[in-house]
């Protein structure tokens, strides 16, 4: 089956399923490699060491930031270049998508390690923590470059259909990841530095996997410096394209700086508790935002075929399945939350702090998905702004004055209650502006209006 059959032609539900699921266990495959770090330390039984790993999260996601740029945008063009029959397109967008995470790797690596000391002051390290927090940086600094380049190129492989391949990859570097985590943090006695050099070689050998397959398995994408260029909208529509889905990771690193600082006050003991809530319930948010990811390359095309038909059915589709999962996911969560934080750390008053945020952090669960899907939605038709102030608001400009504003009311229980709060502000705020974006494009279509399946 060619990329235009199963883009264009499959049943929804099976092309939905052809993309998603590969996509979704790839997203659960990030959580897993996201809380080894978290997992590992914890069974050190130091809660100092865990807060350090927790005050220094807001790196990686920063990283992902850049790399959700590239590879969102990179898999909006390339779908739609695919969409359109333009293969030297599609060649210069993954070409740019390689060289442009590498770049920016190695300047998020100097920068990294030049001004340390005052970037983890930033963070909130205190003299307890900041030792652990220093080991770690360092050693994830220096694999910047294939931590951005990885995670970008899943996307780029999944947008040419090869599902299966992207998850590969992703699966390489976390399963490398967990192996070496015990040997490098308890068995050599790194601590949270092994962490560190544990995520950087899964991150090398991922990135090995993908040139493999971009060399030798792929007939459209290309690391050839020839196809790359920043002409012909390509650096403007990958980056606008990409820009919402980066703003909600480099906000969410803002946001996570400011809410340990809040925490902190409280003590250490929160900061741990956070870091680990922070990670648990990643595995809520990145199922559905794996759904929501894994059709994307299918709405993109289907707008670039100028199918809006198929383009709302694989919408209203993904969205129920969102639902689904995050209902089923929630109450899992909800009925098992103290075996899941008592999983991470024994420590007794972090377990304690841990159950409480838990429960916060999963109140917008079951409806998060909504809101990852409207943003896809409004990216693959080429609305990237809308998506991006969605994503502004969720992370910066509307939670930060929440957590300030609750905690003056509520005090702790207020700060984290805050993303929660956030987040049904921003899913009512979506399904608003992804209507009036939908209603403009069909009158752009008409012969597309027919037979809508959804609403929201």
């Amino acid at each position: 089956m060619d990329e235009h059959e199963l883009m264009g032609k499959l049943k929804v539900s099976k092309a939905v399923a052809k993309m998603a699921v590969p996509s979704v266990i790839s997203s659960l495959v990030t959580v897993v490699y996201n809380m080894a770090d978290t997992f590992f330390v914890g069974q050190t039984g130091d809660p100092l060491q865990v807060a350090a790993v927790s005050l220094t999260n807001p790196i990686f996601i920063l990283m992902m930031a850049f790399a959700n740029m590239f590879g969102m945008g990179g898999s909006a063009v390339l779908s739609m270049a695919l969409g359109a029959k333009d293969e030297r397109r599609a060649k210069n967008a993954s070409s740019f998508v390689t060289y442009a995470s590498l770049i920016v790797g190695v300047v998020f690596a100097l920068i990294l390690i030049v001004f340390m000391d005052p970037i983890l002051a930033l963070f909130g390290a205190n003299a307890e923590t900041y030792e652990f927090a220093r080991g770690y940086t360092f050693h994830i600094a220096y694999g910047a470059p294939f931590i951005i380049w990885s995670a970008a190129a899943s996307f780029i492989v999944r947008a040419e259909g090869a599902s299966r391949e992207a998850m590969i990859g992703s699966m390489i570097g976390t399963i490398a990841n967990i192996v070496l985590d015990p040997i490098f943090i308890s068995v050599l006695g790194q601590g949270t530095a092994g962490a560190a050099i544990a995520t950087t070689i899964g991150n090398v050998l991922a990135s090995a996997y993908y040139l493999w397959y971009f060399l030798r398995k792929s007939s459209v994408l290309s690391i050839s410096w020839k196809y790359f260029t920043v002409r012909s909208g390509i650096l403007t529509k990958i980056c606008s394209a990409g820009l919402p889905t980066a703003i909600f990771s480099a906000l969410m690193s803002v946001s996570t700086i400011v809410l340990n600082q809040l925490l902190v006050v409280y003590g250490n003991d929160p900061v741990a508790a956070i870091g680990i809530v922070f990670k648990a319930n990643m595995f809520i948010t990145f199922l559905q935002m794996g759904l929501a990811n894994g059709v994307q390359p299918l709405l993109g095309y289907n707008y670039g075929a100028g199918n809006m038909k198929r383009f709302q059915e694989v919408e209203s589709y993904t969205k129920k399945c969102c639902l689904a999962a995050g209902v089923i996911a929630t109450v899992l969560y909800f009925v098992f939350r103290e075996p899941i934080i008592g999983l991470f750390i024994s420590d007794s008053d972090v377990i304690a702090y841990g159950v409480q945020m838990l429960i916060a952090y999963m109140l917008s669960g079951p409806v998060i998905g909504i809101l990852f899907v409207n943003m896809n939605c409004m990216q693959s038709v080429g609305h990237a702004f809308p998506a991006t102030v969605l994503s502004v608001l969720r992370q910066g400009i509307l939670l930060i004055p929440l957590l300030y504003l609750l905690r003056a009311l509520f005090g702790l229980n207020g700060v984290i209650l805050g993303q929660s709060v956030t987040d049904y502000i921003a899913v009512v705020l979506s399904v608003f502006l992804w209507r009036k974006i939908r209603s403009g494009v069909k009158k752009k279509q008409p012969e597309a209006a027919a037979g809508e399946p959804g609403e929201s």
